[in-house]
């Protein structure tokens, strides 16, 4: 398949660099940033999901009508609602959008913000939900015959949706997670596996784990694999790293105003297996690979999306097609400036690796032919 970029759906300004100025929803912010990344090559944007923000799913349904060509990707925690409901809800997304909507289903890694909305449910517990709830989400929107499903989180009988996405058969789903619970249920279940940016050895080492576990569900191919970096960029090397260390400084600064209704600390070790992951890669050195940078991650104790990739967009491409190699095919990106960085990657990263992608692709045709 082609290479994918997948950027962020922000509903207002803040990042770790910046705080937020106003509002949670700020509207006229949400659009632009959208068309910044539809009018700049991007394929997908993120809606994410915190128990305190704005509805993902309400905002894509507004921004569907501001927008002509990106995927609407949605976030979705199965404890907030019956997968039934979900199930309905999204296939009517889907037909506002024009049949550009996904989901991507989060477990969740944060106890304390799962409590936050009702969920008290243990982490491995959480897993055999999330399964439950991808299976009941796929034949709700295939199937035409009413079903039951009796399982040990959803119950129900003579299920049938009216509604069904307009895509068909059905719109991808998305899951990440780096714990033995996780793996097993992204490569049995779903149609992407979204991992955070580790180096490249253990990047390999996910992969191989995916792998295994599809193998062992009785898929014939893995899911397609996402991986997420945070770009730094600049027209020469030593600009790019003037640049990254300037972004720690603003990371320092900001972190004296810490957002509102936020659990997490990053000064406490982090629940979640992909953290400690990111962590570790910390530990082992800042400078990974070709333009693997970690300090970030440490300075926001392993905060999930924080590994980042520093350098001119040349070799920010080359980085990322560093992983298209290992089998990476969507490469989801958020930079710290959110708005100017999309762009940037936008007009400078993505054609560089979708015109190397577009070569190799190209040769391995020519080479079969001849």
């Amino acid at each position: 398949m082609p290479v994918e970029f997948l950027g962020i759906a922000g509903t207002n300004p803040a990042s770790e660099v910046t705080p937020r100025p106003g509002g949670p929803l700020d509207l006229e912010y949400t659009t632009k940033l959208a068309r910044a990344h539809e009018d700049n090559g991007w394929d997908r944007i993120l809606f994410a999901y915190h128990s305190g923000s704005p509805d993902p799913a309400q905002v894509a349904a507004y921004v569907a009508g501001k927008t002509d060509r990106i995927n609407l990707v949605v976030a979705h925690r199965p404890n907030v609602a019956y997968p039934t409901l979900t199930a309905k809800t999204f296939a009517t997304l889907d037909h506002l959008s024009g049949g550009r909507f996904e989901v991507h289903v989060i477990t969740g890694g944060s106890t304390a913000d799962q409590a936050a909305e009702g969920d008290f449910l243990a982490k491995d517990d959480r897993y055999g939900r999330t399964r439950e709830f991808i299976q009941i989400l796929k034949q709700a929107w295939t199937s035409d015959e009413r079903f039951d499903f009796n399982g040990e989180h959803y119950r129900f009988e003579q299920f049938v949706a009216d509604i069904k996405p307009l895509q068909q058969p059905r719109p991808r789903i998305s899951f990440g997670g780096s714990s033995a619970a996780a793996y097993a249920v992204g490569a049995a279940e779903a149609d992407i596996f979204a991992l955070w940016g580790e180096p490249l050895a253990g990047t390999k080492e996910q992969l191989a784990t995916i792998d295994a576990e599809a193998a062992k569900a009785g898929r014939q191919d893995r899911p397609v694999i996402q991986i997420a970096f945070r770009p730094i960029l600049a027209p020469t090397e030593e600009l790019a790293w003037e640049k990254a260390e300037s972004i720690l400084g603003r990371i320092k600064a900001a972190q004296s105003a810490p957002v509102k209704g936020r659990f997490r600390d990053p000064k406490k070790t982090p629940e979640n297996a992909g953290s400690r992951r990111l962590l570790a890669a910390v530990e082992a050195g800042e400078r990974h690979d070709r333009a693997l940078w970690t300090a970030p991650t440490g300075l926001t104790g392993g905060g999930g999306n924080s590994t980042a990739l520093v350098g001119t967009p040349e070799t920010v491409a080359a980085a990322l097609l560093d992983y298209y190699d290992l089998g990476v095919r969507i490469f989801s990106a958020r930079g710290y400036d959110i708005y100017d960085d999309a762009i940037d990657f936008g007009r400078y990263v993505i054609p560089l690796v979708r015109a190397e992608v577009a070569r190799r692709e190209n040769a391995k045709r020519e080479e079969l032919a001849s």
